[in-house]
């Protein structure tokens, strides 16, 4: 009887709504359990065709409404949850790099957040997509304003999306941080493309398929696994995009993004994030206001 092999799960890009390999052919090897698992390197050219994508989707998903792009989010929440076990072994790491582990026993400082299982990551993770969602439709009341003026007229401030946003994810946690930055980006009708942890990709790329089966429109989420060095000063010097956000990089990749985006003058935020499982941090509606642009609005009142 011949023996049967296990067929392996491939993990590849997420592309305009599709799962391509890396154009340049290469990959890069994540050790899980002893077991080597090639995943797609991308290179430049993915993603600027992740940008291209996302730049066509972007009108159609600013122009749908505050409430279909909140449903949206919770499709993704929901698809999440039927993956649960899935991101788990994925998320539960071979090396002491465990989410929210610290390296030395005793005291925590205030920076040093408590040790979480990867259970818990994938929950607060699924969460925090439930939590934008809510926010889709909500957020604008928040950061607008019925602005006080001198004469007849009514003038406000509205937040409106600042249009295509390159995500930067944290190596850890490798989901939980990803979804804290790509929800807020695209609850406001942004369209983003993600640059996966680059220490463990994997619960990333699940993420896309839960996207490509939420009902998120095409070009509005791409997820690239990649080296982050290889693609930063693509990423700052890209004309095409709007802003980046990242959190918790080196002092040295930080200023590879602030530098180069000098030329471009595209928007840059990158958070210290010390704790990403602090909801009353991270869930705030604040962290939507570095991917939108305010517009003021002048209507004559009637006298």
């Amino acid at each position: 009887m011949p023996t049967r092999l296990e067929v392996t799960k491939t993990y590849k890009l997420y592309i305009d709504g599709k799962f391509p390999r890396s154009e340049s052919g290469r990959s890069m090897i994540i050790t899980r359990d002893s077991t080597s698992i090639h995943v797609c390197k991308a290179s430049r050219k993915d993603y600027r065709d992740a940008v291209e994508a996302a730049r066509k989707a972007q009108p159609g998903w600013a122009a749908s409404t505050a409430y279909l792009r909140g449903q949206i989010l919770y499709r993704i929440a929901e698809m999440l949850e039927g993956k649960r076990d899935e991101l788990v072994a994925l998320s539960e790491p071979d090396a002491p790099a465990r989410v929210g582990r610290t390296a030395t026993k005793g005291a925590r400082s205030a920076k040093t957040p408590r040790p979480q299982s990867a259970a818990a990551e994938i929950q607060a993770s699924i969460d925090r997509l439930i939590c934008y969602a809510g926010w889709a439709d909500k957020y604008a009341q928040v950061l607008g304003c019925n602005n006080p003026v001198s004469g007849p007229f009514y003038n406000f401030t509205v937040p409106e999306p600042t249009g295509v946003v390159t995500v930067i994810a944290p190596d850890a946690p490798p989901l939980l941080g990803l979804i804290s930055l790509l929800a807020p980006a695209i609850c406001s009708g942004n369209t983003a493309i993600c640059i996966a942890s680059q220490s463990n990709p994997l619960p990333a790329l699940v993420l896309a398929e839960a996207c490509a089966t939420g009902d998120v429109p095409a070009g509005v989420v791409n997820i690239l696994s990649a080296e982050r060095n290889e693609l930063l000063k693509v990423i700052a010097g890209h004309r095409d995009t709007d802003a980046i956000l990242a959190a918790n990089l080196s002092a040295a990749d930080a200023a590879i993004l602030k530098e180069g985006v000098a030329e471009n003058l595209k928007r840059v935020t990158v958070r210290d994030v010390p704790d990403w499982f602090d909801n009353a941090a991270c869930n705030s509606p604040w962290w939507i206001e570095p991917m939108v642009e305010m517009k003021t609005i002048w209507h004559p009142a009637s006298v």
